[in-house]
């Protein structure tokens, strides 16, 4: 049983009361967690703030020895990693491994940027008023960090909340979902073996809400990054007025497959990633919108390559869809499936569960925007279907939502393609790819109700930084020396 304790200005904190930590798959004990107080969370942030006041952090080149050193060791115990993923967060191990991977890609991007930290020249002779003087930009770290991070990718999006905001020299107070602590607090110790400083970390594991109320209320924290849910993101914006509030937050992705996609390899894509993860991704294909010449040929090779897909145990190497992270949310998603046939849709596949409790990946069709599968965010394995006859509805229902992450065109029309990208209202449009993929040095993030920032360590970076203009004047036209003997008189 796996054992884990809080980590405060870089030291091991044991707690008297823990958290159990049970399997999304079967339920039995994964460990035992370290809860933390109020007070803990005041004293990791009057650590951290004290280190940034003392000027703490390495100089650039050396935090960027550091972020490619844990992204060595990363990779070192890839599988050590991959099989906490798995047991706590029921991703299939394959997806696990994975997503260490790309936890070790973040981190030496991060690496990469800590290099390139520098400010810009200012122009200062564009306008009248600023000839005889050089301007220049300054780039400083802001303070004190204060990073919620969600269960579905408890690895790399630790990762990204951590990486750019060191690579920037902030110190960081890190609280992981409580379902997943475990492998955060593995990457915390790979962090302080490749040279992290002890006092730019902690992580807090226990009640979200007592640990995030002191995020909120403490004036050292600068800079609040979290990604999870829209109300509880928008509610910390709204609690925090002062604060630098990075939101990465829900969606419901749509697909759009017009008449001229090679519909073999759309579907392959659809297929492969509208149920990873159990559907549990913010950018999970959820809303698919197929052109009614080509729907039920590609929805019959759609339905095949979805009940191939191996549904299980997390920690067969064989199983391509795990459970959902608690059995509540089973529960909800099927009640939404439901709800979705009463009110005129058709299950095509899935929508029920295995004999193992799993849910199965469902696809449905005879979609329509009102039900609750289009509407809201389903973070589950359900693709709701709706067919189009004209490529500008298959726009406009994509736009008709409240949420913008990411969205996927399969198209082999340029021109369909330049107007999709135009005019999708996305924060990210996937041309012949599955809304689902990302890069993590590209920016990724969201408009509307998903969110206020990008992600990627190039991008993310300067949301820790503060970028402070020098304006300096040239001595007046007669020479330095007259200025010296007017200023010794």
């Amino acid at each position: 049983m796996r054992r884990g304790e809080l980590l405060i200005g870089g030291e091991w904190v044991q707690t008297r009361e823990h958290d159990v930590v049970l399997s999304p798959y079967d339920r039995h004990v994964v460990g035992e967690v370290g809860r933390a107080s109020a007070d803990d969370t005041r004293r990791a942030i009057a650590i951290a703030a004290a280190a940034h006041r003392a000027g703490g952090a390495p100089p650039d080149h050396h935090r960027a020895d550091i972020l490619a050193a844990a992204s060595a060791l990363v990779r070192e115990r890839e599988e050590s990693l991959a099989t906490c993923i798995a047991e706590e967060a029921g991703k299939p191990l394959r997806a696990a491994r994975a997503e260490v991977e790309r936890g070790a890609e973040t981190l030496m991007f991060a690496s990469v940027e800590a290099r390139r930290l520098a400010g810009h020249v200012i122009p200062t002779a564009a306008a009248p008023s600023g000839t005889d003087k050089l301007g220049f930009t300054t780039l400083h770290p802001k303070g004190v960090v204060a990073a919620v991070s969600p269960f579905n990718f408890p690895f790399n999006l630790v990762c990204h909340k951590l990486a750019p905001a060191f690579a920037a020299g902030c110190p960081v107070v890190l609280k992981p979902a409580g379902q997943t602590p475990f492998v955060a607090l593995e990457l915390a110790a790979i962090l302080l073996e490749a040279g992290w400083p002890r006092e730019f970390l902690s992580v807090l594991t226990g009640p979200a809400r007592e640990i995030g109320d002191v995020f909120v209320e403490s004036d050292d924290v600068r800079v609040l990054t979290f990604t999870g849910s829209t109300e509880v993101g928008y509610g910390l914006a709204a609690a925090s007025p002062k604060k630098t509030v990075l939101l990465e937050l829900g969606s419901n992705s749509p697909v759009i497959v017009d008449d001229t996609a090679d519909l073999e390899f759309a579907a392959g894509r659809v297929a492969a990633t509208a149920f990873a993860n159990a559907g549990q991704s913010c950018i999970s294909a959820q809303r698919l919108y197929v052109h009614e010449s080509v729907a039920e040929s590609f929805l019959g090779d759609l339905v095949a390559r979805t009940e191939a897909l191996v549904t299980g145990d997390p920690l067969d190497e064989a199983t391509d869809v795990g459970p959902l992270i608690r059995p509540e949310e089973r529960d909800r998603v099927l009640s939404w499936i439901r709800q979705a046939v009463d009110e005129g849709a058709r299950v095509r596949t899935g929508g029920a569960v295995n004999d193992d409790g799993t849910l199965l990946p469902t696809i449905i069709d005879r979609a329509t925007p009102a039900m609750k599968v289009c509407e809201l965010e389903v973070f589950g394995p359900v693709l709701a279907v709706q067919t189009y006859d004209d490529f500008g509805e298959a726009i406009a229902l994509s736009n008709a939502s409240r949420y913008g992450l990411h969205a996927g065109v399969f198209t082999t029309s340029l021109s369909r393609a330049l107007r999709a990208a135009r005019e999708l209202s996305f924060g990210g449009v996937n041309i012949n790819e599955s809304p689902t993929f990302r890069l993590d040095q590209q920016p990724y993030g969201g408009v509307r109700d998903s969110g206020n920032t990008r992600e990627g360590p190039a991008f993310a970076i300067h949301d820790y930084l503060d970028e402070r203009a020098i304006l300096l004047q040239f001595p007046p036209d007669g020479s330095e020396r007259a200025a010296r003997e007017r200023a010794s008189r």
